[in-house]
């Protein structure tokens, strides 16, 4: 039976992923710091005939990594597909004195990527066969901070891997969703009323998208027609309008926070 393996697997994009791959008959290793989150998602995956472990990790520390990487790396107990979710919204000012924002971003949404990544790269390379999804955004594609610049290096990470796996049997996507109903967005004091409801997807079928790009082959999965076609309009429209919309879109944004 194949096994995948979630980071940020109790939430969100994440849960959605764990969901559907169970619903699909995948075995799961579920990722994420909340210990009782992950011991109820586990039962009820496992309530449903699926073999689920748990792994709690913060992978803001680099110990945790280390412990979920060797997990990837483990031969005999093969992890079929990596899916590297985890993540938040970072809303400190790039212009902050205060770094403390900025390097757990760096730490789960940069470096564990890419550990990861490689972990589960080097693991599947050996065995001929593996897939690794990174999720990054349509974020990415604008310019709306320190969010914005992290989630372009996911998909600039990911093209590159996916470079250096050709040939091997294994493959690597990156993911770009727009804005999705899920906790992320409540978390970053994000409501549904601050930004054109046009915009929102639902996150079991951004999943189901995603996971029909994985199946074709595709290195970046942008689902949804509207953001197809909004992404169009970015990649080739001038980028001192992509500033103003993006600019535009922040202070919105702010504007629904709570102070």
């Amino acid at each position: 039976m194949a096994t995948a393996l979630v980071t940020g697997a109790t939430s969100g994009i994440g849960a959605a992923f764990a969901r559907a791959l169970a619903d699909r008959g995948w075995d799961l290793v579920l990722v994420a710091r909340d210990e009782a989150r992950l011991d109820a998602e586990a039962a009820r995956y496992r309530a449903a005939g699926r073999a689920v472990e748990v792994l709690r990790a913060d992978l803001a520390d680099r110990a945790d990594v280390t412990r979920v990487a060797a997990r990837l790396e483990e031969q005999d107990r093969p992890v079929d597909l990596l899916v590297n979710n985890a993540g938040f919204s970072v809303r400190a000012p790039l212009l902050s004195t205060d770094q403390e924002a900025h390097d757990r971003a760096f730490e789960v949404m940069v470096r564990a990527v890419q550990v990861l990544s490689g972990a589960a790269g080097r693991a599947m390379v050996q065995r001929g066969r593996g897939r690794i999804v990174n999720v990054g955004s349509t974020a990415g594609r604008i310019t709306m901070g320190a969010y914005s610049a992290i989630k372009a290096w996911v998909t600039v990470f990911t093209e590159g891997l996916s470079n250096e796996l050709a040939g091997t049997g294994v493959t690597a996507m990156a993911l770009e969703p727009g804005w999705v109903r899920t906790e992320f967005h409540a978390r970053a004091g994000i409501s549904g009323s601050s930004m054109p409801s046009a915009l929102w997807l639902d996150a079991d079928d951004l999943v189901a998208a995603a996971l029909r790009d994985l199946s074709r082959g595709r290195v970046v999965s942008t689902p949804s027609a509207r953001y197809k076609a909004l992404m169009f309009l970015v990649r080739h429209g001038p980028r001192s309008g992509v500033r103003r919309v993006s600019k535009a879109l922040s202070g919105r944004r702010r504007s629904s926070l709570p102070e």
